[in-house]
């Protein structure tokens, strides 16, 4: 970042109510400079000729400033094409959107990031990456895109405390549970709890779900938990998710993002949740290594089992499975307690790959002009529409009302967790050290569900694996 950069940023202005641009020939052969660097792969050219200029339209001055995307989805490099047209038609200002070949957004970035015609948006996949490009991101602390973001704490901050990368789409995941089955259970003699909202810690949780087991015949289901899948490949529900959580906690108690030697501080509670999971389960312990996560999501969409772990992605897989009896309004997210103290304030794990950054070294106007356009993306009716319906973005912002989000079930459910004020639990396992340690901890969870590992085994495997990948992936 420049010195006295906020005193030097052009105050944003939009140059008459709908102007449409109209190219000089600089501009033109700036854009076509920054296109020329791709060879290959699902690239646009310029977007704009003489033919998309009406006549009698003002020419736009240098001073609005242009913008120009380096898009990393190929699958919506069309859509995109068509909202950078949208915006120029709306205000008058030139936007290029380039979309990398597959595996090959990095090395973009990379060759074009210095050039006079550089991306003035581009995107990172998270804390570790923006470590990279961190002198090349623009402090987004005031602009509408932070602002409407339901929860802050998603964003990347410097250690400045700016804001350096925002997400501009999320996922989730947590314990999806059904609804009518767990208002049957509430109406049970007895029951331990009276409703979801008493449901906010372990001990709690875990009350309910040995009820459960204990009445699981007039409950009309076969475990309380669908089957815990450790197939070799099936795994990655427990080794990368679940074990997110307590790296998550471990992390934030030491104030790092990645570490050469896992503590595995809590390591039982870890231990609290799996036992949970699999004591409860439509599937004995020893049978769980042969079982995939098909026929544990097919378990739950049958009505088989009240609860299993899993991401917003799931509700296709459970609507689509034949004989599927979970309707869409009982379908819905609770978060995954583990035992750690202050957790009734916990929400989902939240988390994303695509964080949007704008080019901290590009003209000041044209830093302005992209973001103007971010802004509009998530505040305008016609940006939202694009960003929702087009470009198929879980948009995790305060700005879009309940109509302008996603429909199905368990994606409103994870945005009511992020819009509660509870705090979610990011998602750090892109750290984990390699899919070698991924795999040998899956493989020690299933020998200790056969009988043949203790917990300590499988704690001395984690710390062990981790240092080791960890030491290989350094001296490379």
């Amino acid at each position: 970042m420049t010195d006295g950069k906020e005193e030097n940023i052009v105050k944003r202005k939009w140059i008459g109510a709908l102007l449409c641009v109209c190219l000089s020939a600089s501009m033109l052969s700036g854009c076509g400079n920054a296109v020329e660097d791709v060879t290959t792969g699902n690239v646009e050219a310029d977007n704009m000729s003489d033919a998309d200029v009406t006549d009698g339209e003002e020419v736009t001055s240098a001073e609005q400033g242009k913008v120009y995307y380096l898009n990393f989805k190929q699958e919506v490099a069309d859509e995109w094409q068509a909202v950078g047209e949208a915006y120029t038609k709306a205000t008058g200002v030139e936007v290029t959107i380039v979309t990398a070949p597959s595996g090959a957004y990095d090395d973009m970035l990379k060759a074009q990031i210095n050039k006079e015609d550089a991306p003035t948006l581009f995107q990172i996949n998270g804390p570790v990456e923006y470590k990279t490009w961190k002198d090349y991101t623009y402090d987004l602390s005031d602009t509408q895109l932070y602002a409407g973001l339901s929860d802050k704490s998603l964003a990347i901050e410097g250690e400045d405390g700016g804001i350096y990368a925002v997400p501009y789409t999320i996922e989730g995941y947590g314990i999806i549970y059904n609804d009518a089955i767990m208002q049957k259970y509430f109406a049970t003699e007895g029951a331990v709890a009276a409703d979801m909202d008493e449901i906010n810690n372990f001990d709690t949780l875990k009350a309910v779900v040995e009820d459960m087991t204990a009445k699981k015949e007039e409950l009309g289901i076969e475990g309380v938990f669908a089957n815990t899948s450790l197939a070799a490949g099936e795994d990655w529900r427990w080794h990368t998710h679940l074990a997110n959580i307590p790296v998550y906690y471990e992390f934030q108690d030491k104030d790092i993002d990645d570490t050469a030697a896992l503590e595995f501080t809590y390591a039982d509670n870890l231990k609290n949740i799996f036992d949970l999971y699999i004591n409860n389960s439509t599937t004995a312990p020893t049978l769980l290594t042969a079982q995939d996560v098909a026929s544990s999501m097919a378990e739950f969409a049958l009505g088989q089992a009240a609860m299993v772990q899993n991401g917003n992605w799931a509700w296709s897989q459970i609507a689509g499975v034949d004989g599927n009896v979970v309707a869409e309004e009982d379908c819905k997210f609770l978060p995954i307690y583990t035992g750690i103290e202050g957790e009734e304030n916990q929400g989902l794990c939240i988390g994303t790959e695509n964080f949007w950054c704008i080019n901290s070294h590009a003209d000041e106007a044209d830093i302005q002009a992209t973001v103007d356009f971010v802004d509009w993306l998530v505040t305008s009716e016609e940006g939202k529409a694009y960003m929702v319906n087009d470009l198929a973005n879980t948009a995790p912002f305060m700005t879009f009302s309940e109509e302008e989000k996603p429909g199905d079930p368990l994606t409103k459910s994870m945005l009511d967790s992020v819009e509660s004020g509870k705090t979610s639990v990011n998602w750090i396992f892109g750290i984990f050290p390699s899919q070698e340690f991924k795999d040998d901890f899956g493989a020690a969870l299933g020998e200790y569900c056969n009988g043949n590992y203790s917990w300590e085994d499988v704690v001395y495997t984690v710390i062990t694996r981790w240092a080791e990948e960890k030491a290989a992936a350094a001296e490379k």
